[in-house]
């Protein structure tokens, strides 16, 4: 039977370890947070990029996305990484990331590389952050130092997931609504729907879009005539759902050809094209679509606003970003 002083002392080290991830949780978010720690962690996590650049091109954006879908989701804890266990529902399955998000393996292999180096110290949540970064950079866009000193999140709440990310159906009213939520305006909203520059879209978002926008029996009306008949092809009506389309004319490079695109009515996603046609967010769309220099801006001040959020909960910095780290275990009372 375990003695009164081995429990004492279990409980003693899972208090210890509680203090110090809450307090951790509540610093402030800097960047060089691993400079002494783990100087080598900002250029381990491009060169693995890098390599998935090579590989599959398409990889870096999908990984980009993880930022939001993380962030929103109660603040960027990297809860949407978890995979599921008996005891709980992760967030991959939710209704915005099932057959969506993918490439979680390049967040693997940039997780085994920066534990070889520095083992412990290097967040799944602040990976995301810089990886969503390099995205951008390695692929034409803006470079920016990021932020860091976020813990890992110790569960996934799928409800939250499916309550709050938005629908590839939304409306620029919805986006704003959801955006004001956490303080990010409507420049903010749109310069961060320029993610889109890079990357694709499936059939399954638009298929409404184009055979029954808002249950006419119609095609939406904001669709470029031409870009719809491109779109007709790619996804006809009997298409499997998971074939893909270029969200934008240049899906391998950041710039400000989405913009470019909405303006001229071959937005992929309704949530894209309805930026143009609600009146809050053209003038943004129509400024981006002339100014590449602006967007960049706004995009990386958006990101870094993004990247802040924080749920305030207790967290830590997992081994393997799919699962929590192995807690001390109360001493059994059996004998």
């Amino acid at each position: 039977m375990a003695t009164t002083n081995q429990v004492i002392m279990t409980m003693f080290v899972s208090l210890i370890f509680l203090m110090h991830t809450a307090s951790v949780a509540s610093s402030d978010l800097r960047p060089g947070f691993y400079s002494k720690t783990c100087p080598e962690a900002e250029f381990i996590v491009r060169n693995v990029m890098k390599k998935a650049l090579i590989r599959e091109p398409r990889s870096v954006a999908s990984v980009m996305r993880f930022q939001f879908h993380d962030c929103f989701v109660n603040g960027c804890d990297a809860s949407m990484l978890l995979d599921d266990t008996p005891t709980m529902l992760g967030e991959k399955l939710a209704l915005s990331n099932i057959n969506s998000l993918r490439s979680f393996e390049v967040i693997d292999e940039v997780k085994e590389a920066v534990e070889k180096v520095c083992p412990g110290i290097v967040s799944c949540a602040d990976i995301i952050i810089m990886a969503s970064r390099d995205a951008v950079a390695l692929t034409g866009g803006p470079n920016w130092n990021v932020r860091l000193g976020r813990l890992d999140s110790l569960t996934a709440i799928q409800e939250d997931s499916n309550s709050i990310m938005p629908s590839p159906r939304a409306n620029a009213s919805a986006l704003i609504n959801l955006f004001q939520n956490y303080n990010l305006s409507v420049k903010d909203l749109v310069a961060l729907s320029g993610s889109h520059s890079i990357g694709k879209g499936r059939c399954f978002s638009i298929m409404f879009r184009l055979y029954n926008q808002s249950g006419t029996g119609k095609p939406d009306p904001a669709i470029d005539p031409d870009y719809r008949k491109q779109l007709n092809k790619l996804c006809p009506i009997d298409v499997d759902q998971n074939v893909t389309g270029n969200l934008d004319a240049t899906p391998l490079l950041f710039d400000n050809q989405y913009f470019k695109d909405l303006v001229a009515g071959r937005g992929f996603l309704n949530s894209d094209e309805t930026l143009f046609t609600f009146h809050q967010t053209r003038k943004f769309v129509e400024f981006y679509s002339g100014d590449q220099s602006e967007f960049f801006e706004a995009f990386v001040e958006g990101m870094l606003k993004l990247g802040d959020l924080q749920s305030g909960r207790p967290g830590e910095v997992r081994k393997n970003c799919r699962v929590v780290n192995v807690r001390p275990a109360f001493a059994s009372s059996d004998s």
